[in-house]
């Protein structure tokens, strides 16, 4: 780095030439795109080997087109997976590919630590915000850094319970001038409006802000790497870590929880080795450049009615997009530890609240052509759909399959199937192509979690922390066997939630149930009755009419089938306390937790808080213009620069 001093927050903070060094940047991008491309193109002509092989009907052309969109998808996860591995096992940054970690030291700037909130539990909001702050002020560097409690919440008891609970939180920990609330009277824009509501009357205050949700809870050695980070790299405009979920006492979280410490540092890891400076933002538990968002990510409303017109639900990738478009640079850093959240308890709430990920990004598909986005923003885009959309073209798949399989079966006598017919078609059967592809398939999907499995185990550090070799390999194989029996259900529900958002239903914006919550029969039974008797159908004509056919749907069958089981024992609250005493599915966060998850426990635990005599003032507005964007073609945005003095 070339030392640039930081400019002051009254003065122009646009990109300058100064980044992270990226070794062989466009070599990266080739190959990733190579390998992804070959390996799909590989799957897709073995698929088309095998329809072609009896007269390739509508059907099977269907099938194929499928197949394409869904295995490219896998393809492309199996690749990143490798990538990660590789560099983890080395040890090597994901960007720079050195050995030796980043500097933690040097200046942070001013730093707004901002949490907004909507309709959340008042306790578990402020014990995260109090968790936090002690933790900052144990490193000695808090001084730099503000906490804004940012309220959307429109139920009074609760907007109530903030503002009482927040000016006494100010008073106890003497915190007067550097802990806020403020509640806005519109909600306009839901949180993207506002957080630009804060960055347009208070952004010249900072340099950076830390975006928080309200069950994110983060170190001070976290927030002082980002801020330093941040600091050392003028052309940053986000830098993203990865969230580590916490704190889950039902056998669903757990499985979430574990999986997510497991597997998520190599993804991520592989990931931000082939995005380098054009990541991806994830909406929270990330640091932002608070004149370069203003400047670039004034969200407009996209045309026509919702579900996909109107204000943008996933403003998270559009606002990278934005800032990348302005020139700024994006970076995902897996290595800054102590980011953690809190996850749904229960598949229930976890498809909740997918159904409001999935309406934004099917939006995202209409800001494909975008003018001016980079080409990784348009990926992220079309993946961010994909993830959702491709549960629907599985589902499609395996109905188009069933047609057809069941169709063979009951024409498999006719071998004169055209007038004045000399020869029968006899039925051609590539037993060994379709083993083939089968295997192929199951081995992208889960070699991946075979990767993460093999990096901790060959890390020392990792595999001491998950409890030793024998428990983790234990833990990783049950959790492997969980995800399989959940994935038809959730295939399901993302499949229903993209047909309802195509069909014009919009989804509303309720809080995210945080707490451990036990699922009960009737409400199980009743969100998985049409998932159930449809796994009931589907295997009892193929098992009558296509026996062989059906062993290959078990797997999708049994799940479905046993759907509401396995949402109502994967919520058992008793269930999980068994898990959390015996080690099942513990993660190292649980193991030895860390400083400021003890923190968050006490402050939880904490009772009898007196009533403080008055809220905090406002500090005094320093407004930034937070300009709409337009994503026209042709519309007038430009690609700042600055010279280096």
């Amino acid at each position: 780095m070339s030392g640039i001093p930081m400019h002051s927050p009254e003065a122009s903070t646009s990109p300058v030439t100064d980044r992270v060094h990226c070794p062989g940047a466009g070599l990266r991008r080739a190959v990733f795109a190579l390998l992804v491309l070959s390996s799909a193109a590989g799957g897709v002509f073995l698929m088309f080997s095998i329809l072609r092989a009896n007269d390739t009907t509508i059907l099977e052309w269907g099938i194929l087109a499928l197949f394409t969109v869904t295995f490219t998808w896998i393809v492309a996860a199996f690749w990143s997976a490798v990538a990660g591995f590789v560099l983890s096992l080395a040890r090597r940054h994901p960007l720079t590919l050195a050995a030796s970690p980043v500097p933690d030291s040097g200046p942070t700037g001013r730093v707004a630590v901002v949490m907004p909130v909507y309709n959340e539990d008042p306790g578990r909001v402020l014990a995260g915000l109090e968790a936090t702050w002690h933790s900052l002020v144990a490193t000695g560097a808090g001084e730099r850094f503000d906490f804004h409690l940012l309220s959307d919440t429109r139920d009074e008891a609760i907007a109530e319970a903030e503002a009482a609970g927040c000016a006494e939180l100010a008073e106890r920990l003497d915190a007067d001038g550097r802990l806020f609330y403020r509640r806005r009277d519109d909600n306009a824009g839901r949180k993207a409006g506002n957080i630009a509501d804060f960055c347009r009357r208070w952004g010249g205050r900072y340099d950076f802000m830390v975006v928080l949700d309200a069950d994110s809870v983060m170190s001070g050695d976290a927030l002082l790497a980002l801020a330093r980070t941040m600091w050392r790299h003028p052309s940053a405009g986000i830098i993203q870590t990865v969230p580590i979920p916490v704190r889950q006492r039902t056998p669903f979280g757990r499985f979430l929880q574990f999986a997510a410490r497991l597997y998520s540092p190599m993804l991520a890891t592989g990931l931000s080795f082939w995005q380098m400076d054009a990541a991806n933002y994830w909406g929270h538990n990330a640091i932002i450049r608070v004149r370069a968002f203003s400047d670039c990510c004034g969200l407009p409303a996209l045309p026509g009615r919702p579900p996909l017109g109107g204000d943008i639900l996933s403003h998270d990738f559009v606002e990278a997009a934005l800032m990348r478009r302005g020139g700024w640079h994006v970076y995902l850093l897996p290595e800054i530890e102590g980011s953690y959240e809190e996850v749904p308890s229960n598949l229930l709430d976890f498809a909740k609240r997918d159904r409001r990920w999935a309406q934004g990004n099917l939006q995202h598909l209409r800001l494909l052509a975008a003018y001016g986005l980079h080409p990784l923003s348009r990926v992220h885009f079309l993946m961010g759909a994909t993830a959702y959309i491709s549960s629907l073209l599985w589902l499609f798949m395996l109905a188009l399959s069933t047609v057809d399989a069941l169709t063979r079966a009951l024409n498999q006598g006719e071998f004169f199937r055209r007038g004045y017919q000399l020869f029968p078609d006899w039925p051609v059967a590539k037993t060994t192509e379709i083993a083939s592809l089968l295997m192929i398939t199951v081995a992208l999907l889960l070699l991946p979690k075979v990767l993460g499995v093999l990096r901790a185990l060959l890390r020392a550090d990792e595999r001491r922390a998950f409890g030793g070799g024998w428990r983790l390999a234990w833990n990783a194989l049950t959790e492997t066997v969980f995800s399989v029996l959940i994935a038809p259900v959730m295939m399901v529900f993302h499949a229903g939630f993209v047909l309802a958002v195509l069909s014009g239903s919009r989804t509303g914006w309720d809080p995210q149930v945080r707490d451990g919550r036990a699922v009960a029969w009737r409400e199980a039974a009743r969100r998985t009755a049409l998932a159930t008797i449809g796994g009931l159908l589907w295997g009892g004509v193929t098992a009558w009419l296509a026996l062989g056919f059906f062993w290959w749907l078990t797997p999708i069958v049994a799940g479905l089938v046993l759907a509401a089981p396995i949402v109502v024992c994967s919520s058992r609250l008793d269930w999980g306390e068994w898990m959390v005493r015996s080690g099942t599915w513990a993660a190292p966060e649980e193991r030895r937790p860390p400083a400021v998850l003890g923190l968050l426990d006490t402050t939880l635990a904490a009772e009898g808080r007196g009533a403080a005599r008055r809220l905090p003032a406002l500090p005094p507005e320093r407004p930034l213009a937070m300009p709409v964007q337009s994503l026209e073609r042709g519309a007038h945005w430009r690609r700042t620069r600055v010279r280096l003095s």
